[in-house]
């Protein structure tokens, strides 16, 4: 499994990408280096996100849960709301204005968690971040 950098708000993070999620992985590895922004979540609890509206990955669900753990990043395929990737950074109930959502476990910070909560406020009150991920 390759070795991932996740950079969000400067700080940095090791990940990896999950096995029971391959065709997520691969099709989000072919993104990579991935920059964008990452927003606070609007009604999922303790997490940030990257809108990507209509997007299509071409993706269905696998390995998918609405309770992603700190650290867990899941892509939502779209369908009911927009694509979007999220990551969670304290307690997350997936969901939408419509209601609950499920999306894709594909990949998993590995080092600095203590860190991790830093980013949450952060994003809130300072708005939206970098994030950077890449293969090393």
């Amino acid at each position: 499994m390759a070795n991932l950098k996740v950079t969000i708000a400067g700080i940095e993070f090791d990940a990896k990408f999950e096995d029971a999620a391959p065709k997520t992985v691969a099709a989000f590895r072919k993104q990579l280096p991935y920059t964008s922004k990452v927003v606070h979540v609007r009604w999922s609890g303790e997490g940030v996100w990257v809108p990507l509206g209509d997007e299509d990955f071409g993706l269905g669900y696998e390995n998918h849960t609405s309770y992603p753990a700190p650290g867990h990043f899941i892509l939502y395929p779209g369908g009911i709301s927009e694509t979007e990737i999220l990551l969670a950074y304290g307690g997350v109930h997936f969901a939408s204005k419509l209601g609950q959502l499920a999306g894709n476990h594909f990949m998993t910070l590995t080092s600095n968690l203590d860190k991790l909560a830093a980013i949450g406020p952060k994003v809130l009150w300072e708005g939206a971040q970098e994030i950077r991920i890449e293969e090393i």
